[in-house]
């Protein structure tokens, strides 16, 4: 890995800055994206997180992309808050299989002032304790909550945007845009890293997705996680009907975060078993240096097989790390570069 002390991280970004860097040639967009890549990040490595909801369905918000809506009619099977002994033997399974970030996942429009609460909080400190890097989604919090999930040992907090400000009431109507911002703010208070990234497919323009970017890249610090989502789609849901981005418009998403958050994880998240090995591929070759790994389902969502997703890597010589990224990657030299 290169050093990486003469990028300069941006806050500033103007709408045109970025649809210029968007729009140009793909294979100049791409060339630029990976070389920035080396100075920050080791070309060959991506980490492999592991995703569980542990409350699955009932929320009260009608995002039209979530099948864990209870606005929507999706045969998904409900489940209550999974126990503290249930979830702790599926971290210590995905870390036994690689992990080295658990994310997890709670179906609440916002963090309740409750025991259940309390037993997150506990899921959170005995999984630190295994070493992984622990990431949760569970709606709003309080900086209140927020303090005592850092307390607790909670890596990182993930919170998306979802889609540009201008797009946003056309996806969701029950959470405005302010109160995703205000989220990302406590955590950002609390020392917790965050985790906010987006989705394409939900039949935003590329005008959105340039937008989406901008308000990512405005956040001070950058997210240290950026999550790029491809919507996956269920039956009945309200966005069956839009057509798909052309698969290198998710391209340009991963090579464009890269360029103007040179630091971040980019993470490539639902809507892979749509991805061809040649759009993987790719993506990799633009920054993307993450994915979600080793269980049947991303939240809901299928996902790729872990031996699939070991294939394709070792067919490029990449690799899973073994690393945490977010807590060891100040620490961490990779001198393979040099070999």
């Amino acid at each position: 890995m290169n050093s990486d002390k003469h990028i300069t991280e941006r806050h500033d970004w103007r709408h045109e800055e970025i649809k210029a860097i968007f729009e140009q040639p793909l294979v100049d967009l791409m060339l630029k994206a990976q070389l920035v890549h080396r100075q920050c990040h080791d070309p060959h490595e991506i980490q492999p997180c592991r995703i569980q909801s542990i409350k699955t369905g009932a929320c009260p918000e009608d995002c039209k992309y979530c099948p864990q809506s209870g606005h929507h009619q999706v045969k998904i099977e409900k489940e209550r808050l999974y126990s503290l002994d249930k979830t702790l033997a599926i971290a210590k399974d995905a870390k036994t299989k690689g992990a080295t970030r658990f994310c997890m996942g709670v179906a609440w429009r916002e963090i309740p002032h409750n025991a259940q609460f309390d037993q997150v909080l506990e899921m959170v400190r005995q999984i630190d304790e295994l070493g992984l890097e622990v990431c949760l989604t569970a709606g709003m919090l309080t900086s209140e909550q927020a303090n005592k999930l850092k307390q607790a040992g909670c890596t990182a907090y993930n919170h998306n945007l979802d889609t540009s400000p201008e797009y946003y009431d056309k996806i969701i109507s029950t959470r405005t845009y302010q109160e995703r911002l205000d989220t990302i703010n406590h955590v950002r208070q609390s020392g917790i890293s965050v985790c906010c990234g987006g989705i394409i497919g939900l039949g935003e323009s590329r005008t959105d997705r340039i937008s989406l970017l901008a308000q990512l890249a405005a956040l001070k610090p950058h997210p240290e996680s950026v999550p790029i989502n491809l919507l996956a789609k269920f039956d009945n849901m309200p966005l069956n009907h839009v057509e798909p981005p052309h698969p290198y418009e998710m391209v340009r998403m991963i090579a464009s975060a890269r360029l103007i958050m040179p630091k971040s994880i980019i993470r490539l998240s639902a809507g892979r078993t749509a991805m061809s090995d040649e759009l993987h591929a790719l993506c990799y070759f633009a920054g993307a240096n993450s994915v979600f790994m080793a269980s049947e389902k991303m939240f809901i969502t299928p996902n790729p097989k872990l031996d699939r997703d070991q294939e394709i890597l070792g067919l490029l010589g990449m690799r899973f790390s073994q690393r945490r990224f977010t807590k060891d990657r100040l620490t961490h030299v990779d001198h393979s570069l040099s070999h």
